[in-house]
């Protein structure tokens, strides 16, 4: 029964093109865009500049785990985002929240011109750090990226 009621969530989500990352702790959210996989990451950065937040670091999984392991893997590669007014008052709050920054968003080559692009819930982090003085960094952090998610679905 549970089952099918989450198949009913997931296909409305699809036909919005945002879907919830199903876990047994909701991680972020996903929106599927019907882009390429350059189209969408170049989407992706731009929409997380509009909201403040400059990608730190790129991984691109695919081509690591080629050198590293000699497997192919799909177009895959993780943002490291940050907003540095939010992480300095997260920082300031609590040094230890270092260990969660920055927020990681990931671009995924599904097929043909499919990418999902997958953006953390801050507010889920906060399980990790229990600081009440974090909740409205992450609250604030999550409407941004909440942003983000329907300025790219819109798009």
């Amino acid at each position: 029964m549970e089952h099918s009621a989450s198949k009913e969530v997931e296909s409305i989500f699809q036909e919005t093109n945002i879907m919830t990352i199903q876990t047994a702790a909701q991680l972020g959210l996903t929106v599927r865009l019907n882009k390429n996989f350059d189209e969408a990451l170049t989407q992706v950065t731009a929409a997380l500049k509009a909201e403040g937040f400059g990608v730190l670091t790129e991984i691109d999984v695919k081509e690591t785990l080629k050198k590293k392991l000699d497997v192919d893997f799909r177009p895959y590669k993780i943002l490291g985002a940050c907003n540095p007014p939010l992480a300095y008052r997260a920082l300031s709050a609590a040094p230890e929240v270092g260990l969660l920054l920055p927020c990681n968003v990931t671009v995924s080559f599904v097929e043909g011109n499919v990418t999902d692009v997958s953006l953390i819930d801050p507010l889920s982090m906060l399980g990790f750090i229990n600081h009440p003085d974090l909740e409205p960094v992450a609250e604030e952090a999550r409407a941004r990226l909440d942003r983000v998610a329907k300025a790219l679905q819109n798009n």
